[in-house]
């Protein structure tokens, strides 16, 4: 089990089921930033004290019985129980179901609506250095999800000098080739303690948006400070939300 928190938002009447654990180590993951971890490569986000039993999870969710189901991390994909999950809150439930975030190494799922897909680099030496898995892994699922008739989105976190304009105009114009109208968000990078890396400057965001829109016009990008990111519901009600199960 990995699923440790159940949150739900009764005005959009979505909830989300949170894992613990991830199967790549990136350096700069902004959990350990909201974690209190440091920035070490490797260095594990704490443990949650509990996890939830599946029997957990089906009783809050059927409590509510929301309209969608998201399942966020860490990566939502380590968990065991998963596809269990993806089958209740799609079939008991009649829920649209997304990974509101993942890296995309175990798609497509079954009853599985949409993904979100955090890509991480476009040139393989890159993205072994940050993830230690093979490109051609989360490029090829992703295709193959989008040719499953899934819902996909996708995201990068632009860190200049290290994720730059180069891959993010590699990773954008690969799915434009699958369809523009893809949604692309920009992650701005978000300083994490340990790491050299800096936050993009306002010019430097324009830039990679412009870019990426020239391959993809449905793109939006956030840019935020550390203090920014520790309070996310300031800025955006989605993240307004209540805890119904878990720690």
């Amino acid at each position: 089990m990995a699923f440790y928190r159940i949150t739900y938002h009764e005005k959009y009447n979505f909830a989300t089921l949170h894992n613990w654990g991830c199967t790549f180590k990136c350096p700069y993951c902004s959990y350990k930033l909201r974690s209190g971890a440091d920035g070490r490569p490797g260095f594990a986000v704490p443990k949650p004290e509990k996890f939830l039993t599946v029997e957990e999870q089906k009783d809050a969710l059927l409590e509510i019985r929301p309209a969608k189901v998201y399942f966020m991390g860490g990566e939502p994909t380590v968990a065991a129980e998963l596809e269990e999950m993806l089958r209740f809150a799609k079939v008991e439930l009649g829920a649209e179901t997304k990974l509101g975030h993942t890296n995309g190494c175990r798609l497509p799922l079954p009853f599985l609506d949409g993904a979100n897909v955090g890509f991480k680099a476009w040139s393989e030496e890159l993205h072994l250095q940050i993830t230690g898995k093979p490109k051609s892994l989360i490029y090829d699922n992703f295709s193959k999800a989008f040719d499953s008739g899934m819902n996909m989105a996708a995201n990068m976190v632009f860190i200049p000098g290290f994720v730059g304009l180069d891959e993010l105009e590699g990773c954008v114009k690969f799915i434009s080739q699958l369809d523009r109208n893809i949604p692309f968000h920009i992650d701005g990078y978000i300083p994490i303690p340990g790491q050299p890396y800096r936050r993009p400057t306002d010019e430097e965001m324009a830039e990679a948006e412009a870019l990426v829109k020239s391959y993809l016009p449905n793109c939006r990008f956030s840019h935020l400070t550390s203090e920014e990111a520790l309070d996310l519901s300031a800025r955006d009600d989605r993240f307004r939300v209540k805890r119904i199960a878990g720690v």
